[in-house]
């Protein structure tokens, strides 16, 4: 079974009708309950980073979640703000995120930007380039990895912690992994066939690791 948390924040529904086309049960977390036999989790985070943010830690899932993740090592993805989520702070607000990955998330850099004629929000379809050995973005039948954007900010953390790149105006990490902690900034869930690839490959990796 697999995870999908409800906080009134993401697209859980999509992400759902995903994984049922790739033979998963799934279900909605709102309550501690919900996390019952879950083998895997996926926290999905649309919106400002606060608003997320509050919307996460007064669901009152979050004890629950952190032991899950960090001590019995369930395999956890993080999307768009849900990846966010994974540092130490953002400058879009002032709440603190989980900090189970070291770094922050900062806005796109204004000046590169503008002198570039690139819009902000980075909205679109963009290459991911795969960086550093890692199982989710293994996509050997596959050329180009193209995958859907919306955001304006994005992750600043150390080279060991980038699985995924992507080019908009400089190079920004757009997928992360620490352990069995994975992170996203774009939507597989609206990126077709790659980002079905993409949870083909999490859950492979949940069902090894369970």
């Amino acid at each position: 079974m697999i995870g999908v948390i409800d906080c009134g924040c993401g697209n859980p529904g999509s992400i759902q009708n995903m994984l049922r086309k790739l033979g998963h049960r799934s279900v909605l977390v709102k309550s501690e309950s919900d996390f019952d036999g879950c083998s895997a989790i996926v926290l999905p985070g649309v919106g400002a980073y606060d608003n997320v943010c509050q919307k996460v830690q007064s669901s009152g899932l979050v004890n629950r979640l952190e032991h899950l993740v960090l001590e019995e090592k369930i395999p956890f993805l993080g999307i768009c703000v849900g990846m966010q989520m994974l540092f130490n702070e953002s400058e879009e607000g002032t709440l603190s995120g989980f900090g189970w990955i070291p770094g922050r998330v900062k806005r796109f850099e204004h000046a590169l930007m503008k002198e570039q004629n690139l819009k902000v929000p980075h909205m679109g379809w963009n290459i991911v380039t795969p960086k550093n050995a890692n199982v989710i973005l293994n996509f050997n039948e596959y050329e180009e990895l193209r995958f859907y954007f919306v955001h304006s900010y994005h992750a600043d953390c150390p080279d060991e912690y980038v699985i995924g790149e992507c080019l908009y105006g400089y190079k920004f990490p757009c997928a992360v992994q620490k352990e069995n902690i994975f992170g996203a900034q774009f939507h597989p869930e609206k990126s077709h066939k790659f980002g079905m690839m993409l949870f083909k490959n999490f859950l492979e990796y949940a069902n090894a690791s369970n």
